[in-house]
């Protein structure tokens, strides 16, 4: 099925709940790329825009309590070198767009995050899917993974989910948990990662056979 027509998969994903490895895994079985923060490795190479800026785009959003004043920023073109505006956030948001809407030109593959969801919305071999768990399961594999205490971690799960929350907001205008955005809403308490790599699987050879 893969060789026949280009299948682009994006995860979306609460912290803890598996999302990454889910799309890792479904990546690995289907014999295509996974991508994640490479992103912001190749939108660096591709802007000339140190990668560092990058990442600290990130951690600056995180500060940042005005989310919900744009809506909708991304518009799908990149702001040119000798503009005022070149390495804002915005900016290098536009970039990491472009190299998403590149690659999955080019090929089958998996995004994990960055609002890939919304940035390929308008392409028809798009598969979108939000990973999702309740809370206890979600802080107890984050604590295996982790020295934090269980209220520290608690904190950090909120504070990511409530980040990535507003950082899709800001860039898409939607709401990060409304099922509406999605194909596919997976609870990955009850299936399980392998389970839900077959859902996944399972969804695509429905949709495009």
């Amino acid at each position: 099925m893969m060789e026949e027509q280009k299948v682009i998969v994006t995860i979306a994903r609460q912290y803890g709940s598996g999302g990454k490895t889910i799309g890792q895994m479904l990546a690995e079985d289907l014999g295509i790329p996974c991508y994640s923060r490479e992103i912001l490795r190749m939108a660096s190479e591709d802007s000339g825009i140190n990668e560092m800026l990058f990442n600290q785009a990130d951690e600056k959003l995180k500060g940042m309590h005005l989310f919900k004043a744009a809506k909708g920023a991304y518009k799908g073109k990149v702001i040119p070198p000798e503009s005022d505006g070149f390495v804002s956030n915005d900016n290098l948001f536009n970039y990491q767009a472009k190299i998403i809407r590149e690659l999955a030109e080019k090929e089958s593959c998996v995004f994990i995050g960055r609002c890939a969801d919304f940035v390929l919305k308008d392409k028809p071999n798009v598969v979108s899917v939000f990973v999702h768990a309740p809370k206890d399961y979600c802080l107890q594999r984050a604590l295996e993974r982790s020295s934090m205490s269980e209220r520290e971690m608690l904190k950090f799960m909120a504070k990511t989910d409530k980040f990535r929350s507003d950082y899709y907001q800001y860039y898409t205008g939607r709401n990060w948990l409304d099922a509406q955005n999605y194909d596919l809403c997976l609870n990955s308490s009850k299936l399980g990662f392998e389970k839900c790599v077959e859902e996944i699987k399972a969804y695509i050879k429905v949709r495009f056979s």
